[in-house]
């Protein structure tokens, strides 16, 4: 390879004054020649390559910065008399920033702070800021969730201009506006969403119109309606691109007003929505299907738990242990028939993904019951029962119907949610490691593939090692993105898929609904930024995936504060040279065992084996062993729990 050409790529810092560049130009890895980098992980350069290899991998050479990821880093602040030091957050962040003096800005030594970069000299070792905003006291949970947010850039307040357009717009529902679109307020429709639920997305409507063949329309928010193309909150939705769902609050795409009064579907209200109508018979076929605007009015609100309750039973009692309002309850006969026929068809609609090589993945999600100060009291396993099937099932078929639309239609460029095929030598790795489990995995075709996958998923159900295998093999897969490139949804086993279904929390989802009214009005519009806006939705929801982690990771150390003189059952769930991960099994926090911490013996880690071997006694620490722990230290400040193995 050329020296001379030159490439851009973005840095990673991958632990220990390891650097490495990813570049969509090349295909391979490349490290960078110099270890004393004045960049930072994220950061966007231009580089060349070095003619010589180094164990076979390229080296490279930066050649100038781009663009650096942020500007604004936080920190924990440290004093002394003459300069201070900001200790960053981020511990992929090799450095500490020098902060002189005069540019402490009257925080004090251990505060928490936002500190903004203003040099780096050529030979000065680290860069030099100034503290741009005192955040408070590290461990205070306010500060904590406000680091988090900070840290990747999440913006909380809307704009005055945002807030005086939003009160501007009509949120009345019109008669001449009703008259342009399918008038469907008294078909039997209703919402099915978690209990702590407030911006309803979606509603499915049900009717048979003869035996064995039904009406179901899934309706969306018509959130374009309200939010116009290029308008100041068009530009504010665009740039936050998602809603962002940490442990204790919400930060939404749009303004409350609209997010969880004006779009959301609420019951015993009339909404404008988009709508995906299908007649569909007895064994799940779709006979016919429409795209178009409409008005609805939802009969009810169901909680999942509620819905469920009608599925496991077929009747429409619904007991106040489990009711939304903690009163008992019957539902109308006709909703009961909806739900229980509406579950009959998602389950033949499941098994024919199934078939076509769809993986389901059954990975236990948690969350916190949080007492009146923030503080969590108790986990809680979100369980994928068949009411929260039934709607993803529905979501799926919307998206997927839509996105073939556009295919049919020849609307190019459009925005699809694509996810390539898995790495290969992640796969391998994957099967090596169920092999340890007594499983196998057949990788030689993507049939083999996923058939063995979901055979896979299946068995471990139920198992110690479900959450491991489930957490490796998602791992293995490659991330869905947007994209105006169809290449199909690997996961899904779709050729054509969109996000149609979640514009209230999606900025994708509000570009899709702009290009079906296109198709339908037949009406083709200069596309061009597509691309780019595809790319920078990609990115918010990876920036939301991480906040939202965070959050998660901090409220788990929080938890397990006062539970220092407890015992407890984990399964390894990684495995480094510097130690173990252990994940608890009965809440699913996670922390590290020190290689240090482990007595009896000098281990080494293994990679081939994956495991901690002894060096005299040949004792082994594998993934997946189980093995009980105890609270060794919890350090919400720098989001660390280490255990000790007993």
């Amino acid at each position: 390879m050329k020296n001379n050409k030159i490439f851009t790529g973005v840095i990673e810092y991958n632990g220990r004054e390891d650097f490495s560049i990813n570049s969509n130009e090349i295909p391979h890895t490349i490290h960078l020649k110099e270890p004393s980098l004045k960049y930072f992980n994220n950061d966007h350069v231009e580089f060349f390559i070095n003619n010589r290899k180094r164990k076979g991998k390229y080296l490279a050479t930066v050649n100038k910065l781009i663009k650096r990821e942020k500007t604004h880093y936080v920190g924990v602040l440290q004093k002394n008399d003459n300069f201070s030091f900001a200790i960053l957050d981020d511990k992929k962040i090799h450095v500490d920033i020098f902060i002189p003096r005069e540019n402490v800005n009257n925080a004090n030594d251990g505060d928490k702070v936002i500190v903004e970069i203003l040099t780096w000299k050529r030979n000065d070792v680290s860069p030099t800021g100034r503290i741009k905003e005192i955040l408070g006291v590290p461990g205070d949970h306010e500060t904590e969730i406000t680091s988090i947010i900070k840290n990747n850039n999440i913006s909380i307040e809307f704009s005055k201009e945002v807030k005086e357009y939003t009160d501007k717009i009509d949120k009345k529902i019109s008669r001449k506006e009703i008259e342009n679109r399918r008038d469907l307020r008294e078909e039997i429709t209703f919402t099915i969403d978690p209990e702590d639920a407030k911006d309803f997305d979606d509603a499915i409507s049900f009717n048979e119109l003869e035996k064995g063949i039904y009406e179901i329309g899934i309706h969306i928010a018509d959130v374009t309606h309200y939010v116009k193309k290029d308008s100041v909150l068009d530009k504010e939705a665009y740039s936050r691109a998602t809603s962002i769902y940490l442990v204790d609050r919400v930060i939404p795409m749009l303004p409350e007003i609209l997010s969880n009064m004006v779009c959301s579907l609420r019951p015993k209200e009339e909404k404008y929505t988009f709508s995906s109508i299908f007649k569909i018979n007895e064994k799940g076929e779709i006979l016919e299907e429409w795209f178009g605007k409409t008005v609805i009015n939802s009969n009810k609100r169901f909680t999942y738990a509620e819905a469920q309750e009608i599925i496991e039973t077929g009747k429409g009692k619904i007991n106040k242990e489990i009711s939304l309002t903690k009163k008992a309850y019957e539902v109308d006969k006709k909703i009961v028939t909806a739900i229980i026929k509406l579950n009959e068809i998602a389950i033949i609609k499941r098994k024919e993904r199934e078939q076509k090589g769809s993986i389901n993945f059954n990975k236990k999600e948690i969350k916190f019951k949080l007492d009146s100060s923030q503080n969590p009291i108790e986990v809680i396993f979100k369980e994928n029962k068949e009411a929260n099937k039934l709607v993803e099932e529905y979501m799926l078929l919307a998206n997927q119907k839509v996105a073939e639309l556009f295919k049919k239609l020849k609307k190019e460029p459009s925005v699809y949610r694509i996810h390539d095929v898995p790495d290969n030598e992640k796969l391998k790795n994957l099967k090596n490691i169920v092999k340890e489990f007594g499983y196998n995995l057949d990788i030689t075709s993507r049939e083999g593939t996923t058939k063995t996958l979901n055979k896979l998923l299946k068995e471990v159900k139920g198992k110690q090692e479900q959450n491991l295998i489930e957490t490796l093999a998602i791992r293995s897969m490659s991330k869905a993105e947007y994209s105006t490139q169809n290449i199909g949804h690997y996961g899904l086993a779709f050729k054509h898929y969109t996000h149609f279904t979640s514009p209230i929390r999606r900025y994708p989802d509000v570009l899709v609904h702009r290009l079906l009214n296109e198709c339908l009005n037949q009406k083709q519009k200069n596309q061009k930024g597509l691309p780019r806006m595809c790319k920078h939705c990609s990115e918010q929801e990876n920036m939301a995936t991480k906040a939202e982690r965070d959050s998660v990771k901090y409220m788990q150390i929080k938890y397990m504060e006062d539970k220092k003189e407890q015992k407890f059952k984990g399964i390894i769930s990684g495995i480094t040279d510097w130690g173990l991960y252990v994940e608890i099994e009965e809440n699913k926090c996670e922390g590290m065992v020190y290689v240090r911490d482990i007595k009896g013996d000098h281990f080494i880690f293994r990679q081939e084996q994956q495991a901690l071997v002894g060096k005299k006694t040949q004792k082994k620490y594998q993934l997946g062993d189980e093995v009980f722990v105890m609270v060794k230290k919890t350090d919400l400040i720098k989001k660390h729990l280490d255990f000790i193995i007993i």
